[in-house]
C-alpha cells in the first residue's frame, strides 16, 4: 500500500524511474519485503518503544540479533522495559538505516507484540547453541540473574522511509518520495 504522490512519475519533482512513494517503476510489495528484511538483518540497533501499566511512554534505544523479522533483546526482567512488556505486550520498533553520514536516517518502523524470554527458555537456549544471538549475549549479559530476553514480532504493516528509494529522489521530494507502507502476508 503506497502514499498517494501530488507529483506524477514524469514530474521532474520525482526521482528517476520513481512512481509516487513506491521506489521505482514496477516495484513490489515483496521486493520491499526483502529490503526490509535486509536492513533489519544488517543492523543491530533499534528504539524500543513500550507503555507502562499507568499508560506513560517509554522508549529506549536497544542493540538486538534478529531471526526473520523477529528480533531478540536482552534486558534486565526489572528494567523499564522489562516490567512494561510484562504489563503490555504491545509495542513500537524503529530502525534507523544510514544510508548518508548527513541527515536524518532512512527508517523501518512497526508495531509489535514483545514476550519476555527467560534464559533457559528453550526457544533462547536454541538459539544460543546456534550462534545467532552472539552480539546480545556477550559481556557477562548471561551471568545476569535479572537477565531475560524479549522477543518482539511485527504485527501488521511494517512502515519504512526512505528504504528502497535513492538518496537523490528523497531530497527532491521528501514529503513524498521515501515513505511507503506494506503488509507482510
Amino acid at each position: 500500500m503506497n502514499r498517494p504522490s501530488s507529483a506524477s512519475a514524469s514530474s521532474p519533482a520525482s526521482p528517476p524511474g520513481a512512481t509516487g512513494s513506491s521506489g521505482s517503476a514496477g516495484d513490489s510489495d515483496a521486493d520491499q519485503l526483502k529490503r526490509i528484511d535486509r536492513a533489519i538483518a544488517s543492523r543491530s540497533f533499534a528504539v524500543l518503544s513500550t507503555c507502562s501499566a499507568a499508560g506513560f511512554p517509554h522508549a529506549a534505544g536497544v542493540v538486538y540479533e534478529s531471526v526473520g523479522r523477529t528480533i531478540y533483546i536482552h534486558t534486565m526482567r526489572s528494567s523499564r522495559k522489562g516490567r512494561n512488556v510484562l504489563g503490555d505486550k504491545r509495542c513500537g520498533v524503529v530502525v534507523p538505516v544510514r544510508r548518508i553520514p548527513v541527515g536524518p536516517p532512512f527508517t523501518v518502523q512497526y508495531q509489535a507484540l514483545a514476550q519476555v524470554l527467560a534464559m533457559d527458555h528453550p526457544e533462547i537456549l536454541a538459539l544460543l547453541e546456534d550462534g545467532k544471538l552472539k552480539a546480545i549475549s556477550g559481556h557477562g549479559a548471561l551471568d545476569e540473574p535479572d537477565g531475560c530476553f524479549l522477543r518482539v514480532e511485527p504485527r501488521g504493516s511494517i512502515h519504512t522511509y526512505g528504504i528502497g528509494v535513492s538518496v537523490m529522489g528523497v531530497a527532491r521530494d521528501p514529503l513524498h518520495a521515501g515513505a511507503r507502507s506494506v503488509a507482510p502476508s
